[in-house]
């Protein structure tokens, strides 16, 4: 608002005091959001000592196929959200992993898969990344001390 000063003319004053209201909630607001963006799969990984993916190839995506204790799959690339696919054909994603797999250097490719889960259901899964063009498949471990609601 406008004020008066002492000589008459007008003061102009910007009143900040709503603006930072307003920017605190929003604050608020995504910190209680955030969390809920998880793009991953949640997956209680078998623990192991491994050597780092960023160590591997640190400019290139990873294709990643996670199995959940129910024996779901989904399939995610580098930080775009997983999707559900089947296991045994990779379908609705089979075509664009191929593609991805037929660049050079072609990225790398993981499977998560929960440490409760049979042993076939695994094979299953890194068949298909095979038959789609897959040389290289990894398994992903948790690091041996973090505790299982960590991983």
């Amino acid at each position: 608002m406008a004020r008066r000063s002492s000589h008459g003319r007008l003061k102009a004053e910007m009143n900040v005091v709503p603006y930072i209201d307003v920017m605190l909630v929003l604050l608020v607001i995504f910190m209680v959001a955030a969390p809920l963006l998880n793009q991953g799969v949640e997956v209680d990984l078998p623990q192991a000592q491994a050597e780092a993916l960023d160590a591997l190839a640190p400019e290139l995506d990873a294709i990643i196929l996670s199995i959940t204790r129910e024996e779901d799959c989904y399939l995610g690339v580098g930080p775009e959200r997983a999707e559900p696919v089947a296991c045994d054909t990779l379908e609705p994603r089979r075509e664009a992993v191929g593609e991805l797999l037929g660049r050079s250097p072609p990225p790398p490719v993981l499977v998560r898969a929960d440490r409760d889960i049979k042993y076939d259901r695994v094979i299953q899964g890194m068949q298909a990344l095979r038959e789609v063009g897959a040389v290289r498949v990894g398994l992903s471990t948790a690091p041996p001390d973090l505790p299982p609601h960590r991983r």
